[in-house]
Parts: structure tokens; sequence; C-alpha cells
């Protein structure tokens, strides 16, 4: 390799765009140091600086966004900053942010160790950054494992408990599974591209470009097509498209609350972000290909998604495999940023206001859960409404926009990507997900129903076991908290400008 060539390179290193991930780190890390030189009695304090850092570097990307940088490749190619990637940024830290809300409330009840938990989050967080902005498969690669490996962790904290262990264990191994389906895929792509040397530069089949390029000359080659899907297929895996969701309900019901609600939202997020990235600047010469795949998944996501759903009284699984259905419809919309190009903002939509009804959702299901963190059934919701009102509004909210009720933002969501579909003439998939939208609101209103109207009449003696006593309602925090994010839920559903104003253009 030429000097010339290293010291190009060299001057690509540019740090100073990798600062919120690197604050992250550098929090993380901190937290630790903070631990051990401060007392005991000061620990209380250490996950409000977790949540500060993970507010200071938010309010830090959005002042900044689209200012500083436009669509450009650093350190060797390995990242690229965009627009899509900063969108990605606010997303990420946004919703670790509330996870760390979430977690100020199960992880004192529970008595798990509190550090460590936003150690890994703000690792976790700064992993999903990097993630969504890779260039080369390698980083892509390393990204996506550090982030799993922290969610292997995550899942199974509550290590006292046979179910937390029994979900890290099956997360373990069919992340594992799919880990090496997606590397495999790598490794196909790279055996079909090989190397290859443009202007005295050596360019390798790990490099989306260089992939890119390939596939333009050579769109029917048989190892690359196959490396594409295998792709495909692993991703598929970390946003629960059928069939690779096997794991969602098992792992959604044993994970602390807090991190089902991370899993539910950041990593479907990130699931979605590569492939939207994949799709567009990696795999488009295979449209013919992918389109067909894509559709296929998605169909058969919906269906199954909400059937699944119909008969689940425990709140985590009904939230796991609606989350399902939800990947079904999101991938509606990659397949209709093929051909429509405000499409994949679209799929930014409905990812922000999916996060803002589900943590929402989540958050009244941490107070619900008790002590254990355990609140879980559908019996435990009887006199929610009654005893707890403000938890009461704040599900019918969260769980009226996950349904797609208007005028509430899911709604928005959901007729942002029929329109997209409709567009791209997708009239099949448009019909399944009518349907499944109409299936959804059964199961979504059983849960309503559950927390406002079975508990107004006291049952007959021995006929519904009586719902076991409510916990204290929220902090001021988390009055302040829930309700902001039901007031966002219920304005983006009338105005939404602020949001499509830099998503859809």
């Amino acid at each position: 390799m030429s000097t010339e060539l290293l010291q190009a390179i060299a001057a690509s290193n540019e740090w100073w765009a990798l600062g919120p991930e690197l604050t992250l780190a550098c929090g993380a890390l901190a937290l630790l140091v903070i631990e051990l030189i401060s007392p005991k009695e000061q620990h209380r304090f250490i996950p409000h600086l977790a949540s500060m850092a993970l507010g200071v570097v938010l309010v830090g990307v959005v002042m900044n966004f689209g200012k500083t940088w436009g669509e450009e490749e650093l350190f060797g190619g390995l990242v690229r900053l965009s627009v899509p990637g900063q969108i990605a940024r606010i997303f990420f830290l946004l919703s670790s942010l509330l996870v760390c809300f979430l977690a100020t409330i199960c992880l004192p009840r529970a008595r798990a160790p509190r550090v460590e938990f936003y150690h890994i989050v703000l690792v976790v967080t700064a992993a999903l950054m990097l993630l969504a902005q890779s260039n080369h498969f390698v980083m892509f690669f390393v990204a996506l494992e550090t982030v799993t490996i922290g969610f292997y962790i995550l899942v199974s904290y509550y290590r006292e408990r046979v179910l937390s262990l029994e979900a890290g264990l099956k997360y373990l191994v069919l992340g594992a599974l799919s880990s090496a389906i997606l590397l495999f895929g790598i490794v196909l792509l790279y055996g079909a591209v090989g190397r290859v040397e443009q202007g005295g530069i050596v360019h390798t089949g790990f490099e989306y470009g260089t992939v890119l390029n390939f596939l333009r000359e050579n769109p029917d080659n048989f190892l690359a097509t196959a490396g594409a899907l295998l792709v495909i297929g692993g991703v598929a895996f970390k946003i629960g498209a059928f069939p690779f969701q096997i794991w969602v309900p098992d792992v959604y019901q044993g994970a602390p609350t807090p991190v089902t609600a991370f899993l539910a939202v950041s990593s479907k997020a990130a699931g979605f972000a590569v492939l939207l990235t994949l799709v567009h600047r990696v795999f488009s010469p295979l449209q013919a290909v992918l389109v067909p795949v894509l559709s296929l998944l998605a169909a058969t996501t919906i269906i199954f998604g909400n059937l699944a759903a119909l008969k689940q009284h425990n709140t985590k699984r009904l939230m796991g495999l609606s989350g399902v259905s939800h990947a079904g419809y999101l991938l509606i919309g990659v397949v209709a940023s093929l051909t429509v190009p405000w499409a994949a903002g679209a799929v930014w939509f409905y990812l922000f206001t999916y996060l803002l009804a589900s943590m929402a959702v989540f958050g009244v299901m941490a107070y619900v859960a008790g002590p254990d963190d355990s609140g879980e059934e559908l019996d435990h919701y009887g006199r929610l409404a009654r005893e707890r009102p403000f938890l009461g509004a704040v599900l019918a909210v969260g769980v009226g926009s996950l349904a797609g009720i208007p005028p509430l933002a899911g709604f928005m969501g959901k007729l942002l990507l029929f329109v997209a579909a409709f567009q791209a003439h997708l009239y099949g998939l448009l019909v399944v997900a009518v349907i499944g939208v109409v299936i959804s609101i059964f199961y979504y209103f059983g849960w309503i129903r559950a927390a406002w109207f079975e508990s107004w009449s006291p049952p007959a003696p021995g006929a519904v076991p009586a719902p076991r006593p409510l916990p204290a309602g929220p902090t001021f925090i988390g009055v302040i908290t829930l309700a902001a994010l039901t007031l966002a839920t219920v304005l983006l559903g009338f105005y939404q400008q602020p949001l499509t104003s830099w998503l859809l253009e």
C-alpha cells in the first residue's frame, strides 16, 4: 500500500464527526469510575448522570442537524455521514433516554445492579449509532455484534429469575444463529466480488460501494445474490420478521421491562436503518429479486403477527407479537421506497410514532408490574382506569396509536406508508396491511377494555380472580414524561409538519 494512500486514509479520520459516539463511550466508562470512587450512598445519582449524558448528546445532535456535514465517507470508507444517519442518531438517543427513565422505575424495586445497566445502555446506544452509519461490512458486523452482546446481557439482567435467564439463553442461541447466517452472506459477497484495483487503489468485497458496482455489472451473479439474501435474512432476525420471529415472545416476556422496550424500539429501528441502507446503496441492482422476497416477508409477517397476538393475555408477549406485525408494515415502506423516494422518510416517521406510543405503553407497564416486575397479564390491569386514571389515559392513547386509530400519530404513520404503497402499485400488500389493521383492533382494544371497562362493576364471587393491588402512582418526573409522550402522540396526529419537514424531504 502506497504512502499516499495511507496518508489519504489518515486524513479521512475526522474524529469530531464521531463526537456523539465517543462522548457516550467516555460517559459509560465514567459511570464505572464514579461508582468506584464515590460513597455508596451517592450511587443513586448515577442513573441521572447517564440520562444527563444522553440528553446533552441528543441536544447537540439536534442543534447541529444538517449543519456540519453532508454525504461524506470517513475513516477510509468505514463510516458514512448522512442525513438518515443523523436521524438515526436522534432516534436512538431519544429511545435510550426513555429506557433509562423506565429503568429508574423497575431496577430499584427488583434490587438489581444499576450502574452496570446504564453503562451497557450507553455502550449499546453508541454502537447503534455507528451501525446506522456503517459503510463497510466489517464495520457493520462489529457494530451489530456489539449491540447484540449488550442485549444478551440486558435480557438476562435479572439473573436470579428463571424466565430472565431462559430468555437470555434463547436470545443467545438464536442470535448466534442469525449472526452466522449474516456472516456467511458477507463471506459469499466477498468471495463473489473479490479484490478490485482502480487507479492504484485496491477495493474489496467488504465495501458497500464496491459491492454495488459489482452488482451493477453482474446483476445475475448467483453467488452475490445468495450472499445478499443471506444478509437480508440476518437483518430480518433483528427486526423480528417472519419466519425469523420465533425468539420474540419468549425474550420479550423474560426480559426486564426496560430491556423489552429497548428491544421493541431501538433494535427494530436499527434493523430498518440497516435494511434501508442495504436495499438502496448496496443491493439496489437486485430489485428483481428483492421486491418479491421483501413483499413475501411483509405479507407473512403482518398476517402471522396479528393472528398470533389475538390469543395473548400476557402483555409483554402481546407487545412482542404486535411488534412483529409492525415490522411487516415497515417492510411495506421499505419495498415502496425502491420506487417512491419519500417512502424511506415515511418509514422513519412510522418509527418515531411507534417510539412515542410504545414507550408510553411500556411506561404504564413498568408501574403496573409491581415489585417483582411480573405484572404482565391483562387481569393485572383491572381497576387501572378507576384507581389510576392518568395511567389509564396514557395506556389508552398509546395502545390506540399502535392500533392506528385516528386522529393519533400511529394512524398518520400507517397512512403515509399506505399512500407510499399505493403510489408504488403494491396493491396486494396494501390489502393485507388493511386486513392486519382490522385484526389488530381486537387485541389492542381487549387491553383497553381490561383497564377501562371490566373493573367498573365488581365480578361475581369466584367468576374472575381479583386483580392484585396497584402500586403507587408515578412520580413527578414520571407524570411529566408520560404526559409528554401522550401529548406528542396526539399532536402528531393533527400536525405532522415539524417532523415530516425533515424526514420526507
